[in-house]
């Protein structure tokens, strides 16, 4: 059952989750919680520790503990991390749980706001743009899939996108 009011944001690194999401949070009047934040709160290592030493598999195993418990709150605005959507639970938690947007953004615009970020484990490769237009291939039917509303942020100021989302969830127009 969708919990009443719940918001969570999927998409790709550097789509703008966390920054939008905090801000739809102050205007909904809602909790704001990003999940990676979480995970590392309660890890007390950052998520480049986790991979490191458990591996991607190990940190979507916390990964999908987390948005479990986290989808089950209600009244929050959830940033998620860019691979939520490859584990089918956390999809199906999403879906059933409250209204899912998903951030558009072209790899172009994610490799301009990823440049400098070195705690991106899946970017610490050779070739960025390859690795991210690879994710994209990957994940972008998946954000589709659970999405109720889908949103581009590409040459969009934060302001401008988070007035629209509050426009078309308040008048549900999605």
């Amino acid at each position: 059952m969708k919990m009443p009011g719940n918001v969570f944001l999927v998409g790709p690194m550097g789509a703008g989750k966390s920054t939008i999401g905090r801000q739809l949070a102050r205007e909904l009047k809602h909790e704001f919680v990003d999940s990676d934040r979480e995970i590392e709160e309660r890890t007390g290592v950052d998520i480049p520790f986790i991979f490191d030493m458990e591996g991607e598999a190990g940190f979507r195993r916390r990964e999908a503990r987390v948005v479990d418990e986290l989808t089950r709150r209600s009244g929050i605005v959830l940033a998620t991390g860019g691979g939520a959507v490859l584990d089918p639970e956390n999809r199906r938690h999403l879906a059933s749980r409250g209204t899912v947007i998903y951030l558009r953004t072209s790899v172009d615009q994610q490799l301009a706001r990823t440049a400098r970020d070195r705690k991106r484990p899946l970017l610490q490769t050779e070739d960025p743009r390859a690795r991210l237009e690879e994710l994209l291939r990957e994940r972008e039917p998946l954000y589709r899939s659970v999405a109720d509303i889908v949103v581009e942020t590409d040459g969009r100021s934060v302001r401008d996108v988070v007035r629209e989302l509050v426009r078309l969830l308040k008048n549900g127009e999605y």
